[in-house]
């Protein structure tokens, strides 16, 4: 479960080194050269992503099921089952929660360190990429640890206490300090790995041993997150003001309360819900999150 967030870290930052070299490639000097970056950060990550689609595909082997009576031993469980969890709410919650963090401020820290703070070009890529690279290096470091229901909620507490901090922090930064946004954006990294990771780890523990019927919890967590992140930028989006390139901006606006108050609330929220959840670790399946991943 936690090698699918290191390898969400990897992607992201291969992500950011395109965008890096864009940037270093075509210079923004009008409007038009920044949709030019865009469009052609959007075509190299397309067109790299279906490389490895294809070499993935192509170079991955299935092993066939060696034993069908195996797989009869376990009924198959209704999805009106996991309605009956409590759990089941409270960790689609906090999974929606977690990814609203860092999705809405990410897909805005580019216009807010440019517009707002009034940053170079090279910090709409450099700036994510540290964040993702703090990400990266917590995420190694959390897949070391002997997981139980305890650590998964206090190190979650703690992910959401950084956030509602650096999150006030960025909404309140004037643009005359915005090199304080380096450790900020530090902070903010080691902030989404300990949400991120320990949001997936509650997903885990919340299908337990009912592994028959946990693909309508990872594909319903996964509808949620995604429909959720929609809503919360369409409604952003449409109170954005057009400006023109270069025009001085205040600091009420769409980037600053994206970034920073905004994923800070929805942090408070999930502390909130943190408080509530009862975790069991006598199960055969909380044992094994104490397994690690890089051995």
């Amino acid at each position: 479960m936690y090698s699918q967030e290191w390898q969400i870290q990897v992607a992201n930052l291969g992500l950011y080194a395109i965008a890096l070299a864009v940037f270093a490639v075509i210079k923004a000097k009008e409007c038009s050269d920044i949709v030019l970056q865009y469009r052609w950060i959007a075509y190299l990550s397309i067109f790299i992503g279906c490389c490895f689609l294809v070499v993935f595909h192509i170079g991955t082997k299935e092993p066939n099921l060696k034993s069908e009576s195996n797989c009869k031993k376990k009924a198959r469980i209704s999805w009106g089952y996991w309605f009956r969890k409590t759990l089941y709410y409270q960790v689609a919650l906090l999974y929606m929660l977690a990814r609203l963090i860092t999705n809405v401020s990410q897909s805005l820290i580019a216009f807010y360190v440019t517009r707002d703070l009034r940053m170079n070009e090279y910090s709409k890529a450099i700036i994510p990429a540290i964040i993702f690279c703090c990400s990266f290096v917590v995420s190694i470091v959390l897949q070391e640890i002997k997981w139980n229901s305890r650590r998964l909620k206090s190190l979650l507490t703690v992910g959401a206490t950084l956030w509602v901090i650096s999150g006030v922090a960025v909404f309140v930064l004037p643009s005359q300090m915005h090199n304080l946004m380096y450790p900020l954006a530090m902070v903010i990294g080691t902030a989404n790995a300990l949400v991120m990771v320990t949001t997936v780890g509650l997903e885990s523990a919340l299908v337990g041993e009912d592994l028959n019927g946990c693909a309508f919890v990872y594909g319903s967590l996964s509808f949620l997150d995604k429909i959720s992140c929609g809503i919360a930028l369409f409604v952003l989006e449409s109170y954005e003001d057009t400006m023109s390139c270069g025009e001085t901006r205040g600091l009420n606006t769409v980037s600053r309360y994206g970034t920073g108050l905004i994923p800070s609330c929805f942090a408070v929220l999930s502390l909130v819900v943190t408080s509530r959840l009862r975790l069991q670790d006598a199960t055969p399946r909380a044992a094994a999150l104490e397994a690690p991943l890089l051995v």
